[in-house]
């Protein structure tokens, strides 16, 4: 097979994301368009028959080959999506269907690169593909992820990983970020960037960036702990310890990080310093403010506490961030 034409096979399966098989191969197609014939992937849907997928978003996908079809051909890239039931408490629970993930181990072994999409790592984990390797998943089911399989090292918080040949990436909209990082691995940086323009994606972003952004977290289960976060959100530029926290809501420093590991699964610190980064990366998109000036407001203090909570939080710097993301107008 041509290197201008190197197969992606995404799989299908009863209840899987409907994003999560349809957003990759738009990027894919739209590669093409951008880089004309020179370059480009033959995309095909495969499920174990030609029947109609139903997706979970109710709409019905053809496959356009088999499991056995492609079985034994080598693919470039398998990409895995995934899917989700109710846990019964109000969350979900990712499914990994033990027939699906027979299909997963015996075609990554033909595949040259293996990409999972949002809950689909937990099929990666189970196939024993994401052993000993670090790997992100979609929030909502990292602890799941973490739990069921103790041997892959999970980290919730970039936007997609790679280890290897094998990738894993976040939740929804995340699938566009991993899709684009694979162009640009086959075909540079620059043809990657033009593709997400053309789907209005104001810059791809780097791996290191956080899916995670404090004012999008789920909803707290308390009165109390929602009054507390909006109280972080207006106090920023504020001393913010947990004494003062925990004199803020009337509780003990005890009781309140308690509050913080039960409701939203960190430390006080931790959600005080995301939340003084989310209005940090806002500032440095969004205005000329000096990294000073940005520090200050935020209430990081200094450029170096800056600095350093950016690397923690993103895996890059202040400066790189706003080259990267600043909103030209």
């Amino acid at each position: 097979m041509a290197v201008a034409d190197r197969l992606i096979v995404v799989m299908l399966f009863d209840g899987v994301d409907l994003l999560d098989v349809t957003g990759p191969p738009e990027v894919f197609a739209l590669l093409r368009r951008e880089a004309g014939d020179a370059a480009g992937y033959r995309v095909v849907l495969a499920a174990e028959s030609l029947a109609p997928v139903t997706t979970s978003a109710g709409v019905r996908v053809l496959p356009d080959v088999t499991y056995d079809d492609v079985t034994g051909r080598p693919i470039d890239t398998l990409l895995v999506p995934g899917s989700v039931e109710p846990d019964g408490a109000g969350g979900v629970r990712a499914v990994a269907d033990s027939e699906v993930v027979a299909r997963v181990a015996k075609l990554a072994g033909a595949s040259r690169r293996i990409a999972s999409v949002c809950v689909g790592a937990h099929l990666l984990a189970a196939a024993g593909l994401l052993d000993g390797k670090r790997a992100t998943t979609h929030w909502s089911t990292a602890q799941q992820l973490a739990a069921d399989h103790p041997a892959v090292r999970v980290d919730a918080d970039p936007i997609f990983i790679r280890e290897g040949q094998v990738w894993t990436g976040a939740g929804i909209t995340a699938c566009l970020d991993l899709s684009l990082a694979l162009v640009a691995e086959d075909f540079g940086e620059a043809t990657a960037l033009r593709v997400a323009r053309q789907l209005v994606m104001y810059l791809k972003r780097p791996s290191g960036q956080s899916q995670f952004s404090v004012p999008t977290e789920p909803g707290s289960t308390t009165r109390r702990m929602d009054e507390l976060r909006a109280y972080v959100t207006q106090n920023l530029a504020r001393r913010l310890t947990v004494p003062d926290l925990a004199a803020a809501a009337h509780v003990s420093e005890r009781q309140l990080t308690r509050l913080f590991k039960t409701e939203l699964g960190m430390t006080p610190a931790s959600y005080v310093e995301s939340a003084r980064v989310e209005v940090a990366r806002q500032r440095l998109e969004l205005t000329d403010d000096t990294l000073d000036r940005v520090a200050t407001a935020c209430g990081f203090g200094t450029v170096d506490t800056l600095i350093r909570a950016f690397r923690r939080r993103l895996n890059t710097t202040p400066t790189e961030y706003r080259g990267r993301f600043r909103h030209v107008t």
